[in-house]
């Protein structure tokens, strides 16, 4: 009997040291405490509803999710009236996304079910901390209710073969992890399309290279991606009116929930800074995206030229086109040191990368002084020292 209990104990201590070492899966899909119920409530009280799609180049692709949600939507509910906006911009990442919110989604009326994604750009793109990538996605979580409480939000994380490999290992990814930690203090839904496809491919039905393919998935990839996200709406218990949700306290009052994008012009300069729309003759090295042609650029090519700007916020930074000359900005606030913000991405090679660059984050809500200057010193992969700010960046 003695040394059964011991064997017992032994195994007992055995099993602990295992499952303590380990990170034990997660669901690929959680409801949280009512799905979309407020989503639900209003298609069948009001027959219309507005579905938002907000993220990078995996929502912008026109025939992914953001064609086949909206499709199974009318098919399922064929007697009402939808609109769906699609917001995504490739490259970019959460911190742009909440910088960019007001611009791209509430402009365009109320928004009964938004659906999110920046998971794989805070990543690969932006590499962001974890810091960074809560306040991003917390950023735009918080003015969505702040605008209509009465809504709902899916948190879809997609997947590239870094995330993938992660979760396979059964460790978490910083992003993924980061925006899960956001959905939950929200009580939203999540869609993980990263845990879904180990759990595929663990089981042996389906494969990486057959039935995904890249971190742009394949058709199948996104069908797969979207049957998890209309799984959510078609498991929520409806509502019968939607009720307006109580806004906890944020998880970091630094999130950018009060952003400005501040036109470049509301700054001094001296130097050869030019204020022009983007073109070829604007920026002559590297490929320019349509999505910006639009829009008017500040830019310098010189070392030496100067930037004063008078903000309010906790937060500071530029929405920037990065080409393959992009240089070094050195940015002092209050007078204080200079800081080198290298504006070069491993993706300027040859295109103008869309990107959000913070200057300084942390600071109290109140008026800053912000110098700027482009410097002499240049990443070595860069062919210049240039500037190219399509807008400022400002929380308070």
């Amino acid at each position: 009997m003695a040394s059964g209990a011991l064997a017992l104990q032994v195994m007992l201590v055995v099993c602990f040291l295992l499952f303590s070492n380990s990170v034990m899966a997660e669901p690929a899909v959680e409801m949280g405490s009512r799905g979309v119920s407020n989503f639900i409530a209003t298609i069948e009280k009001e027959r219309k509803a507005h579905v938002a799609f907000l993220g990078g180049s995996i929502t912008q692709n026109a025939t992914g999710h953001t064609k086949m949600v909206p499709d199974w939507l009318t098919k399922t509910y064929p007697d009402v009236e939808f609109t769906f906006t699609n917001a995504g911009l490739s490259s970019t990442c959460s911190t742009t996304g909440a910088f960019r919110f007001d611009r791209d989604i509430l402009s365009k009326g109320p928004v009964d079910l938004l659906i999110v994604e920046f998971a794989v750009n805070d990543d690969q793109d932006a590499m962001h901390d974890r810091t960074t990538a809560i306040r991003g996605l917390e950023g735009i979580v918080q003015q969505y209710f702040q605008t209509n409480p009465k809504g709902d939000i899916i948190s879809v994380q997609f997947v590239n073969p870094g995330i993938l490999e992660k979760i396979q290992k059964e460790e978490k990814p910083l992003s993924v992890d980061a925006h899960k930690t956001v959905a939950r203090h929200y009580d939203i839904p999540i869609v993980d399309v990263g845990q879904a496809l180990a759990d595929e491919i663990a089981a042996g039905k389906m494969t990486w290279a057959e039935d995904y393919k890249g971190t742009h998935p394949n058709k199948i990839g996104y069908q797969f991606a979207s049957d998890l996200i209309t799984s959510v709406i078609a498991k929520t218990v409806s509502g019968e009116t939607p009720q307006e949700l109580a806004i906890p306290e944020p998880i970091d009052p630094l999130s950018y929930s009060r952003p400005s994008a501040i036109d470049p012009q509301a700054m001094s300069w001296l130097g050869g800074w030019k204020f022009e729309t983007v073109s070829k003759e604007l920026l002559p090295l590297g490929a320019i995206r349509g999505d910006f042609t639009k829009y008017k650029a500040l830019r310098s090519d010189g070392a030496g030229d100067m930037l004063y700007h008078t903000f309010i916020g906790s937060m500071y930074g530029a929405f920037i086109l990065a080409g393959p000359d992009a240089g070094i900005l050195e940015v002092a606030i209050d007078g204080g040191e200079w800081k080198k913000v290298d504006l070069f991405h491993k993706h300027s090679g040859g295109l103008n990368y869309p990107r959000s660059v913070i200057f300084a984050d942390g600071l109290s809500s109140t008026y800053h002084q912000a110098a700027i200057r482009v410097s002499a010193e240049k990443n070595p992969k860069s062919k210049g020292n240039t500037a190219t700010i399509l807008f400022i960046e400002s929380n308070e």
